[in-house]
């Protein structure tokens, strides 16, 4: 049987500072990671087992079955993935704390016999996943947040774009990506954050929002705002005595963070 291209959406999530934690902590961090991903794809109504899951050592990479719309790997799943990581954050000592970046892509991937999975689409994953505007978003706040994800532009598009259930355009940022030869537009957007995706507030709806400022088009006028242009990781957001600022599509929202662990 010889290898075949199949079109696939593909998750990767990697542990922020999982180095020198020592081994017995890095060890169970990561099972505290799987066992999430684990309750989140039931929550979510996914079968693990439809999934080829690759250990990266500090993460993983999560390739999709074929029947899965993109938007599955988005919603919910990764708000329940984030509200687990928070809630074992409340309760763990502070090296026993985790933040996550993930990073969301699809397209045609090869597949070999024994199931093993390879292709360019990995290398963009891995790009994007190592890029300084999703590093940077991993940190924000006193703690950092739960999970931090960033989209390529053909996801964004074909999730988000779509319209789908649950995805609100307001909730994700344009951030240029440069990384090695690797240079193209994502979107970040943050899971179970003030400004991510709507999520039932008894569950994971971080701190109260402020109010937000800036050019655009009047929500109320029925246009749709313009795209927004490319922002470095500074101007994306930045912490002062007051919380944290994050940028959105129209201006800067700024949210009092309060520090629950």
């Amino acid at each position: 049987m010889n290898p075949r291209y199949a079109y696939r959406a593909l998750l990767t999530c990697d542990i922020v500072g999982s180095a020198g934690r020592g081994q017995q902590r890095q060890q169970e961090i990561r099972r505290v990671l799987r066992t999430a991903l684990s309750d989140a794809l039931d929550v979510a109504g996914l079968d693990a087992r439809d999934f080829t899951y690759v250990d990266t050592g500090d993460g993983f990479q999560l390739v999709a079955p074929a029947a899965l719309p993109k938007a599955g790997l988005l919603v919910p799943l990764l708000p329940e993935l984030s509200a687990r990581i928070r809630e074992h954050n409340r309760q763990a000592p502070v090296d026993a704390r985790l933040r996550v970046r993930a990073a969301v892509h699809a397209g045609e991937i090869l597949v070999d016999p024994e199931g093993a999975v390879s292709g360019a689409p990995f290398e963009t994953l891995a790009r994007l996943l190592d890029s300084a505007p999703l590093r940077q978003a991993a940190l924000t706040g006193t703690s950092g947040t739960p999970v931090a994800v960033i989209l390529s532009r053909h996801f964004y598009e074909e999730t988000v774009g779509h319209g789908y259930e649950g995805l609100e355009a307001d909730a994700f940022t344009a951030a240029d990506v440069r990384v090695k030869e690797y240079a193209a537009r994502a979107w970040l957007w943050y899971p179970g954050s003030p400004v991510g995706p709507r999520v039932d507030p008894g569950r994971d709806s971080g701190s109260n929002s402020g109010s937000s400022s800036g050019s655009g088009s009047d929500p109320g006028s029925g246009e749709r705002p313009s795209e927004p242009g490319p922002r470095t990781a500074e101007q994306f957001v930045r912490a002062d005595g007051n919380g944290t600022a994050f940028a959105v599509h129209r201006g800067n929202q700024y949210i009092r963070h309060n520090d629950r662990g």
